[in-house]
């Protein structure tokens, strides 16, 4: 009985000198364990010289060769639960956090960054690519974040209610930096559906690509892959638009987000096709300056008044010459048949060439003689509509080409004028000729 009072004397001196904050400086002598006193961030039980909270004492003498004195409180999570707050109940669980591992991320003892992890602060890149795929986070274009290696300003490293461990949904985790992108999308009068409904994942891939913007694949591929009735009409298309094809695809004219002009266009029509069609030195040949061509005119094309260019070109690419919407004869002299002008007679009176006598489908008539069809329909060098009108805008009445139609080097001059009931015209392919709808001009044949 008396020996068994010593012996219980005894350990509850040993379980009072273990339980001594005091014993942790006896831990890190330069004989010892002096490495956990030289972190930068050391771990809160350790900078208070206190190493019972994890580690309790099993046998009396220590260090003992060959066996081990002391042995952790609790293996796991579990000696972590003591001081943290559990980190396994929500819906995604980063796995070691799920396995209990937490040494797999978190420095024991202590480290040189913060929340005892052995990185640079800011810079969790190399401790997250032990685990996860380095090849997405060594791309051409790299996301901001990502590419310093602040994986966890996007994602939560223990657990969250998202996929994929982010802090809040897609949306919120972007806009939460992207803020000046989240005012002008709240205020656009027109927003692309996937970023109104989607993540902004659909396109962008959020650590890195080999496209720029870290888009997922290059464009136009890329809307193509939603755009399908648009992806069937390039495929097959005679006279693409060149800014589809060219690097930055269907965003050369279209804004990927949001916009203030229908279509998504990164501005007014008008402005948009202007952008490239306003200047004399893109392409080659050039393109025509149509801005230059507008510039000061008195008279213009219904469309072009309106803004518009679609009217009359398909801004994608089209079967036809000029990217036009319907037919219209590349050379200067083409004689009428059906579907070669629908380009011009889409909107103007369908009849208006089909006819040698009308007195409904023309006023460029001579009684009850078309001539519209005169001009057009004769069966050798019929006249197309460029040779006496201007397809974007003019100083003459009707869109009359009032410089002259080029013909080689010469201007072909037209001297067309117009009167009450008719008019008449000295150009350089024939005679002066005079025409009146009510009163007919009669020429000897």
């Amino acid at each position: 009985m008396k020996m068994l009072s010593l012996v219980s004397a005894a350990l509850t001196g040993l379980t009072l000198i273990c339980s001594n904050p005091a014993l942790g400086a006896s831990c890190v002598t330069t004989e010892c364990h002096s490495g956990i006193s030289a972190f930068k961030y050391p771990h809160a039980p350790v900078k208070d010289g206190d190493c019972t909270p994890c580690h309790l004492q099993r046998a009396k003498e220590h260090p003992v060769k060959g066996a081990k004195s002391f042995a952790l409180a609790a293996k796991g999570a579990a000696l972590c639960k003591d001081c943290h707050e559990p980190m396994a109940n929500l819906k995604v669980v980063h796995p070691p956090v799920k396995e209990g591992d937490c040494t797999a991320c978190h420095k024991p003892h202590g480290a040189n960054g913060r929340y005892l992890l052995e990185v640079a602060d800011g810079d969790q890149g190399p401790l997250c690519l032990g685990c996860h795929d380095p090849a997405p986070f060594k791309q051409k274009f790299m996301h901001g974040p990502a590419a310093v290696g602040n994986c966890t300003e996007c994602h939560n490293p223990h657990q969250s209610a998202e996929k994929a461990l982010l802090k809040g949904s897609v949306r919120n985790v972007c806009l939460k930096c992207h803020a000046d992108f989240a005012g002008i999308l709240q205020a656009a009068a027109y927003v692309h559906p996937p970023v109104k409904e989607g993540p902004c994942t659909a396109c962008h891939n959020p650590h890195g690509s080999p496209v720029s913007m870290f888009l997922k694949t290059k464009l136009p591929e890329l809307c193509l892959d939603c755009h399908k009735p648009m992806a069937k009409k390039l495929a097959g298309v005679k006279v693409p638009h060149k800014p589809v094809q060219q690097e930055g695809g269907c965003s050369n004219c279209h804004s990927a987000h949001f916009s203030k002009a229908k279509g998504l266009l990164a501005a007014d029509e008008m402005s948009v096709c202007l952008g490239c069609h306003g200047t004399s030195n893109l392409g080659t040949p050039p393109l025509r300056n149509i801005k230059k061509d507008l510039e000061g005119k008195k008279f213009l094309h219904g469309p072009i008044k309106q803004g518009s260019c679609k009217a009359c070109h398909d801004p994608h690419g089209s079967p036809y010459f000029r990217m036009l919407r319907g037919g219209y004869p590349r050379e200067m002299y083409a004689s009428y048949k059906e579907g070669e002008y629908d380009g011009c007679l889409i909107c103007h009176e369908k009849n208006l060439l089909r006819f040698p006598e009308t007195t409904l489908y023309t006023k460029f008539r001579n009684g009850n003689r078309n001539l519209h069809w005169v001009h057009v329909a004769k069966t050798r060098k019929g006249r197309t509509c460029r040779i006496c009108h201007q397809p974007h805008a003019s100083d003459g009445e009707k869109l009359i080409n009032k410089e002259g139609a080029s013909f080689g080097d010469w201007k072909i001059p037209l001297n067309f004028k117009i009167t009450a009931t008719g008019g008449g015209c000295l150009p350089g392919c024939h005679r002066a000729f005079a025409y009146d709808r009510d009163k007919p001009v009669v020429y000897e044949k």
